[in-house]
């Protein structure tokens, strides 16, 4: 087996340094939770809950980065903010809460590389995003933010998101992953009606090894500010394509792929959850993990995996470039799908019909199992493998 380059490359899949750090602090009122739920603090009403997240792009923005000084696209800033809003809002839908979510920004940036305009995509960006979603019955609430030029620690540019809501428990989804349950994934590629362009599938996970993997050589060289130095040199930039290459997807570029902004299931999760909340088990978000990311929230079951989605032509790139190993690969990268909801076998079909009337490919992908300890399985064509 290749040695993990995602770790060699200084970024952690499964964030087991950060788990370590936090294994002590309070998990809440319900620690099974996808999100961290608190008492109401707010509104001192035990009928109430408060959540409150923070999450950024990632290195997305490195590949922004070199998007926008290769063609002068400043447009894509726009949707680097979508990636780092739907790290929080779809982490905090996995709860529950899909609608009333104040948000505010933090920016880090180095002024001498990143100019006044960027920063104006990146606001008016936000103001789109979330009109877009108000058709759709999603009220976002904008609060202001920080930007701070802090270029002595900040190579580029880092853009992060705080969320908050105020919901009622009674609307919660905590998980209660059992065995008979299946596992119903919503496809994170193609085009679903509340999108305006095909979705690569790629998020916000992973980009370090996708850009390292597919990109070639001279983009260290000629914008050595994307690249850590302590990272070994025959791991930076060791693939073979240019962003601007043609890729076999709707006329988009390399790069255009391996940018597709995350995401949302909002819009879907909405409709779900008005109609079939009480029988969700459980909601995972495939982020940080990929398709592990279900072990932080069992106890004593067995999640198999037999039914995947076929990986999209994003991460069947980043394969062929990398030779990485499924094993890697799984764990880094969502592979097909972010969203997975645990439930009964009839309310699964349902699932899956209301994902269709939004255009958004949907299907069983596994089942669950009791079993001694946590385990995920995941099983395809050409592999198995047991975390």
């Amino acid at each position: 087996m290749l040695p993990d380059k995602y770790a060699q490359r200084g970024v952690s899949a499964g964030k087991e340094e950060v788990h370590a750090a936090i294994k002590n602090l309070d998990k809440g009122l319900f620690p099974k939770a996808f999100c961290k739920i608190l008492p109401d603090y707010v509104g001192n009403d035990a009928d109430f809950c408060n959540i409150m997240h923070a999450d950024t792009a990632g290195t997305k923005t490195a590949l922004a980065y070199l998007y926008w000084r290769e063609t002068g696209d400043v447009s894509v800033w726009r949707n680097i903010v979508q990636d780092a809003l739907v790290m929080n809002l779809d982490d905090m839908a996995a709860v529950g809460c899909v609608d009333n979510v104040v948000i505010s920004n933090t920016i880090g940036r180095n002024k001498h590389l990143i100019s006044g305009e960027v920063l104006q995509e990146i606001i008016s960006g936000t103001q789109e995003f979330c009109q877009s979603l108000e058709k759709w019955g999603i009220h976002l609430h904008l609060s202001g933010g920080e930007t701070a030029d802090v270029g002595d620690i900040v190579r580029t540019i880092d853009i992060g998101f705080t969320t908050f809501a105020r919901m009622q428990r009674s609307d919660l989804v905590i998980n209660d992953i059992q065995a008979g349950n299946v596992v119903v994934g919503l496809a994170s590629f193609g085009k679903t009606t509340y999108e305006n362009a095909y979705s690569s599938g790629i998020g916000s996970n992973g980009l370090t090894s996708a850009r390292h993997d597919v990109l070639h050589k001279h983009y260290a060289q000629q914008y050595s500010e994307v690249c850590d130095p302590a990272t070994p040199k025959d791991l930076v930039f060791s693939g073979s394509k240019s962003m601007l290459d043609a890729s076999d997807i709707d006329d988009m570029t390399v790069g255009q792929l391996l940018l597709s902004p995350t995401r949302t299931y909002l819009p879907v999760l909405q409709e779900i959850l008005a109609q079939h909340r009480s029988a969700i088990k459980g909601i995972i978000h495939c982020t940080g993990g990929g398709q592990t990311k279900v072990l932080h929230f069992i106890d004593k079951v067995l999640v198999v995996k037999n039914n995947l989605f076929r990986p999209p032509p994003v991460f069947q790139l980043i394969r062929e470039e990398s030779k990485t190993p499924w094993r890697e690969m799984y764990k880094v990268f969502n592979m097909g799908h972010r969203m997975e909801i645990y439930t009964d076998e009839k309310t699964a079909q349902a699932i899956i019909a209301i994902s269709k009337n939004f255009d958004l490919a949907a299907q069983i992908v596994g089942y669950c199992e009791a079993s001694p300890k946590a385990e995920v399985v995941l099983r395809g064509e050409e592999f198995e493998e047991r975390y």
